[in-house]
């Protein structure tokens, strides 16, 4: 099942595709999507409802992230093999994890901000993994149990920040709008191997990135099993899993985002995004 939130920024509605693929209203049910109510247990009592009985949103206007909000924000780097390579990085021989602050959370439509001081923005096509249930000290075999469904991610990134300025990471991938989510929360019965699902990347109409989550060097299972071993992961915490080759600055020459570069971002089954960056004021 496919849920998504519509509507302006700060005044979203949940709602959920039927299947003719119409917008239904689900607000007499849920009040929003974060936390709790994207459990597994809350999604599956959804599930039941009878969508032919829900309103029919016949205008949505805009659609948000997928999410209202997020307990946290976790990526995982360089995770393909070839992505790996272009950077010129040896593979991890275990998860690289870092974070996203929340506020970077955005929607899959809105504008992608770049910030005062930004010369180098990229951007970065991801599986995106929402957790379901309390997960701490699982094991591969169990991992999946814990996860609520699956979307899209840009995980854009602005390289000198990450780089060149010291420090961790965060600092270049945090910025406001910097974490188009959606549109889709797609559950978790959908989507039967998260390893066989294509992702890409055009910009301004060129393809950048094309690629497969089969090329993934630590798979979804592995990542939740690994990262529960050192802290809890709970319901709404979403986990960005790492971007293929064709990043900007693995080209040669290197190659950064600017105002009016439209980016159109799509994981296979999860819907598809389009971002037009613009400078900060």
């Amino acid at each position: 099942m496919k849920f998504l939130r519509f509507g302006p920024k700060g005044q979203e509605k949940p709602g959920v595709l039927d299947a003719d693929g119409n917008i239904r209203d689900l607000s007499e049910h849920v009040t929003d999507f974060s936390g709790a109510s994207v459990s597994i247990e809350a999604l599956a009592a959804l599930k039941e409802i009878d969508l032919r009985n829900l309103p029919l949103v016949e205008t949505p206007g805009r659609i948000g992230s997928c999410l209202a909000s997020v307990p946290n924000f976790y990526c995982i780097g360089l995770n393909y093999a070839k992505h790996a390579e272009e950077t010129g990085a040896l593979p991890p021989t275990e998860p690289i994890l870092f974070s996203k602050a929340t506020s970077a959370l955005s929607g899959p439509f809105d504008p992608v901000i770049l910030p005062r001081g930004s010369v180098k923005g990229d951007w970065e096509v991801e599986l995106g993994v929402v957790i379901g249930r309390r997960a701490l000290y699982v094991s591969e075999e169990d991992a999946l149990d814990h996860v609520a469904g699956y979307c899209t991610i840009n995980d854009v990134s602005e390289r000198a920040f990450q780089i060149e300025k010291g420090g961790q990471w965060i600092k270049g991938k945090s910025a406001p709008t910097f974490g188009p989510t959606g549109p889709y929360l797609v559950t978790a019965d959908d989507v039967p191997n998260p390893q066989d699902l294509r992702v890409s990347l055009t910009l301004n109409d060129e393809v950048v990135q094309d690629s497969n989550t089969d090329d993934m060097i630590f798979t979804v299972r592995e990542i939740v099993s690994y990262m529960s071993q050192f802290m809890e992961l709970v319901p709404g915490d979403i986990i960005a899993t790492g971007t293929p080759s064709g990043v900007g600055m693995g080209m040669k020459p290197q190659r950064f985002l600017k105002p009016g570069d439209v980016m159109e971002i799509e994981v296979e089954g999860l819907g598809r995004q389009r971002q037009v960056a613009e400078a900060a004021k």
